[in-house]
């Protein structure tokens, strides 16, 4: 069966599983971590390093559109490829709606269950408590956002770019690199990012500065599809040497050290929001070990059936869901005073869930791809037409 006439959710045989189960990781270690004050949170890489999940999630992102756009865009298809991008965009933002409405209903719902108006106060709700009328405009236009919810709405911004990326690459992957790296620097430098409607502030992921990992992450997928990526010794010792020196860096809180020499921060310092070089290389340094090193990469090479890859492959569906469990887990938190054990085996439970939704979606998609087969079956032509190749 040829890919063009693949079933509807069917997954090709040939699937490289390993990016999905980072993705899985990357997945399943953002729904812990949004669930503060429970002891998995402690185990997680940001513990051990000056990037976290997020980082992850953003780069493997990218090289995920470096597989599925990379050979595309060439004359004659553009409009087709930029209208698809742009679908997939819409489709991120009516889901940052979604799971930013969700969230606030299940803050709301456990304020009046609970007798906690406090918990109104949480998470960036007062705002939208306090100026309704504003703060759901600024929800529509992406200009208020709520605690841990800013992954989507960034992430859709990045698509809306991804046009001009895919043009920039297809003259050079220099030129994209360097576009895009510019931007980034005069973002860190200048402090520009997308603002808040109802306080002085901007998004907590900057788009602007986020796209160069982002576009790391494609231009370098695109280029070891093309030609492997090139192993040094001399790049793998630097990369464990500086994770080496983050973990202990984080470990033992050596933030009151100064290197900066009034330098900006996007440079030397360690801003989430405008994703500071330490942080970049970072993620980059991890990701260039496990690419290069087969003892790393070799064992994310999980079979189809794996828990992870079927977490990774339903990446969005799974984000969204993980989304809702750590903001009714939050809620939890809060009601119980913080109790770290509660929290605990809270997060053990969505970690379970996770599996079984990701399972259930799997079904889903095996039903789908039945029924295609059928309506095949059925749709082929007379004895002595042309019956489709498979």
């Amino acid at each position: 069966m040829t890919e063009k006439t693949r079933p509807t959710g069917e997954v090709p045989r040939e699937r490289d599983t390993r990016l999905d189960v980072f993705r899985a990781l990357a997945l399943l270690t953002i729904f812990v971590n949004h669930v503060p004050g429970q002891y998995l949170e402690h185990l997680t890489h940001k513990n051990f390093g000056f990037s976290d999940s997020a980082e992850a999630f953003v780069l493997i992102s990218g090289m995920s559109v470096g597989l599925a756009y990379g050979s595309r865009f060439a004359a004659g298809e553009r409009l087709a490829v930029t209208l698809r991008i742009l679908r997939r965009a819409l489709t991120l933002y009516v889901a940052h709606i979604m799971t930013s409405v969700i969230t606030f209903a299940i803050f709301a719902g456990g304020a009046l269950w609970f007798g906690r108006q406090d918990l109104l106060s949480e998470i960036n709700l007062r705002a939208v408590i306090d100026r309704t009328d504003e703060g759901v405009v600024g929800m529509v236009l992406l200009g208020h956002q709520f605690g841990y919810n800013n992954i989507l709405s960034m992430y859709a911004v990045l698509f809306l770019m991804l046009p001009g990326f895919l043009w920039l690459y297809r003259r050079s992957a220099l030129l994209l690199l360097a576009v895009s790296g510019t931007i980034w620097l005069c973002a860190g430098i200048w402090r520009i990012a997308p603002s808040n409607f109802l306080d002085d502030g901007y998004w907590f992921l900057n788009p602007l500065s986020w796209q160069f990992l982002f576009v790391i992450g494609f231009v370098g997928t695109v280029r070891a599809k093309a030609g492997g990526i090139p192993r040094s010794s001399v790049l793998t010792a630097l990369a464990a040497a500086y994770l080496s020196v983050s973990m202990l860096w984080v470990v033992f809180s050596w933030w009151n050290i100064d290197f900066s020499y009034g330098l900006p921060a996007v440079l030397t310092g360690f801003d989430k929001t405008f994703l500071s070089t330490t942080r970049l290389v970072h993620v980059l340094a991890g990701a260039y070990l496990v690419a290069t090193i087969p003892a790393l990469s070799n064992w994310a090479a999980l079979p189809l059936s794996h828990p992870l890859v079927a977490i990774g492959r339903h990446s969005l569906a799974v984000f969204i869901f993980g989304t809702i469990l750590a903001m009714a887990g939050q809620v939890m938190m809060f009601v119980t005073g913080r109790n770290p054990l509660a929290g605990t085996l809270y997060a053990l439970l969505g970690l379970v869930l996770h599996v079984a939704y990701a399972r259930y979606l799997d079904w889903q998609a095996a039903i789908v791809g039945r029924n295609a087969s059928r309506q095949g079956m059925h749709a082929l032509p007379a004895e002595g037409g042309d019956a489709p190749k498979s």
